[in-house]
């Protein structure tokens, strides 16, 4: 009830077009009743011999239908208009909550699962929110007046219905419990479904490259059973549900048949009124069934209310700071700060002090899963210090607002998102949307792309496709190190920013790195360590904890780790180089 009240806010707003369709299904059983009290007026009329009255009777015909479909004309358009709106208003909330939750939910929750909720579960919303009260008002109404008429005509046999309504409410409510559990079951599926697909069109290549197309192919098509699967599990409890109480309500029909042609019931009605009473009956036979059936909306609409109120109601990213500078120095401590990613798990980040002077750059090096880039995901509070504290400009960034603290951060990562636009609007991203043409065209000369955008037709109005999948990689690393120039910011985070380049352009790019990195803090994290020679200061991480720092010629002069990868990347570069030499190759791209 609390999930289905709070569903129901969402309709509150659109009362008026609610009131509308209310009024349009009450015209709709108005006719419904009205046309048993034309059978009666016709049968009688025709029994007693009065004939004139067949014009009004023919009149009275066009009369009511045109009534019904006004009434029906009423109670959609306002009903629909209402759910159309729940849908929009809904979806909008999820959505907008969504991108306020933290980084955690999204590695706890598939991207699949989450669109299945936007998508499928926020349409199975409307079949709580206004289906059902659509069938509920239109055929409510109709089983009420109908209800009245009879009891207008013959109170006694009326009441017999009365007998078969607990034994419905009973029946309705045993569906109703096991309809709920299947509709979890069913948009758990359809998340299943979602998922599956997403991941095999998005990695088609690395799919068919590998083999595995009939991996997928069969994985697909286990989830689809399993989706079909427990839609029928919910057809056969509705289609057992359905004719059951069919059956009750059409024994009741016969035995008031058989009660109502007793030779005294009959004296007391004429015989339109006899037969407008057995057309009433059977026609409250549809209203009835239709009002079984809509537990099953209901049961699958607060089903997917509670999934997505679910995600609404998760806390988003604390957000309880208050500062906000326009502009920072970028002076950086990490005071005996920790860090694990679940409550449980080992440290990620060990007991890290560090200060970083405002205009610094320092790299920071190591081995896959050494704790580099989670040092840098949480400078922007992408994760919160679990032991500690990161101070920027002596305050704690827990102090800041969380939005005026990434506008202080740049960032480029290994991992380039490009949305389906042009080249142009991914470099003016977000809050740099309204930047002038002449600011875009500087950071893509800033950072090569005009190199490549001057050949292609529509220059930097060229559209990129679905996560820049129309350019190679080397050409959205550039424009993503094209959209962190723009944004001008004191703090730049390079997470292996030149990692999808070749060796040509890596070169220029670290030229326009070079004049950027002017002025601004930054934190560099390389494989290449040739990428990080000029850092102001190098770090090498080991298991979450720095184990060594200097610059470049302190490190090599130590003979530690540092050094030791730094020969063995020489001796690799050696081997390469003298390969293609012999071999007269170009340097692989």
């Amino acid at each position: 009830m609390q999930v289905y009240l709070r569903l129901l806010k969402y309709v509150k707003q659109y009362w008026s077009a609610f009131l509308l369709s209310v009024v349009g299904f009450v015209i709709y059983a108005g006719s419904q009743t009205a046309s048993a009290k034309w059978l009666e007026a016709f049968v009688d009329s025709v029994g007693s011999g009065q004939l004139d009255n067949r014009g009004i009777l023919a009149l009275s015909v066009l009369g009511i239908f045109f009534v019904r479909g006004l009434g029906t004309f009423l109670g959609n358009y306002g009903l629909s208009y209402v759910a159309r709106h729940v849908v929009h208003n809904l979806r909008c909330d999820l959505f907008r909550h969504l991108m306020l939750l933290p980084s955690s939910y999204y590695h706890q929750n598939s991207s699949g699962e989450l669109l299945a909720k936007l998508t499928y579960n926020v349409e199975q919303v409307t079949g709580a929110a206004t289906n059902a009260l659509k069938v509920a008002i239109r055929e409510g109404f109709t089983v009420i007046g109908l209800f009245g008429y009879m009891l207008y005509l013959n109170w006694k046999l009326t009441l017999l219905f009365l007998v078969v309504g607990p034994v419905v409410g009973v029946v309705v409510g045993i569906a109703a419990r096991r309809m709920r559990g299947i509709s979890r079951n069913v948009q758990q599926s359809v998340g299943d479904i979602t998922s599956s697909a997403s991941e095999a069109i998005k990695g088609y290549q690395v799919v068919r490259i590998f083999g595995a197309t009939e991996l997928e192919t069969d994985r697909f098509i286990k989830v689809s059973q399993q989706n079909r699967r427990q839609v029928m599990k919910m057809v056969v409890t509705q289609s057992v549900a359905t004719p059951f109480v069919q059956m009750m309500v059409a024994g009741v029909i016969a035995l008031m048949t058989f009660l109502a042609m007793e030779p005294d019931l009959i004296k007391e009605m004429s015989t339109g009124q006899f037969i407008a009473f057995i057309s009433a009956a059977a026609l409250m036979a549809k209203p009835v069934r239709s009002l079984t059936e809509i537990s099953s909306m209901i049961q699958s609409g607060l089903a997917a209310s509670e999934s997505v109120f679910e995600v609404v109601d998760t806390a988003p990213e604390k957000d309880n700071g208050t500062f906000a500078p326009d502009r920072v120095e970028g002076a950086l401590v990490f005071r005996n700060m920790s860090f694990r990613y679940e409550a449980d798990a080992k440290l990620a980040l060990d007991n890290i002090n560090l200060d970083i002077k405002s205009g610094e750059t320092v790299a920071l090096v190591g081995k896959s899963g050494s704790g580099k880039s989670t040092l840098a995901g949480l400078l922007p509070r992408f994760y919160d210090v679990t032991e500690g504290e990161i101070l920027l400009d002596d305050h704690n960034i827990q102090d800041y607002k969380l939005a005026n603290l990434r506008s202080q951060i740049a960032l480029v990562n290994q991992q380039v998102i490009l949305f389906n636009g042009t080249i142009a609007d991914n470099i003016a991203y977000g809050a740099m949307a309204g930047c002038s043409r002449e600011k875009i065209e500087a950071a893509a000369e800033a950072a090569h792309v005009a190199e490549f955008v001057r050949h292609l037709p529509e220059g930097l109005d060229t559209m990129v496709g679905e996560n820049g999948v129309l350019l190679s990689g080397g050409q959205r690393q550039r424009i993503a190190i094209a959209r962190a120039i723009l944004k001008d910011a004191p703090i730049l985070i390079l997470d292996e920013a030149t990692s999808a380049l070749d060796t040509e352009s890596e070169r220029h790019i670290q030229d326009a790195l070079e004049n950027v990195m002017q002025g601004r803090t930054t934190l560099v994290i390389a494989h290449r360590l040739s990428t990080i020679e000029s850092a102001d200061r190098i770090l090498v991480m080991d298991s979450g904890r720095i184990i060594e720092q200097g610059n470049h010629a302190e490190l090599l002069q130590k003979g530690g780790v540092y050094a030791n990868l730094h020969s063995l990347q020489f001796s690799e570069a050696a081997v390469v180089t003298e390969t293609e030499q012999m071999t007269g190759q170009e340097p692989e791209q």
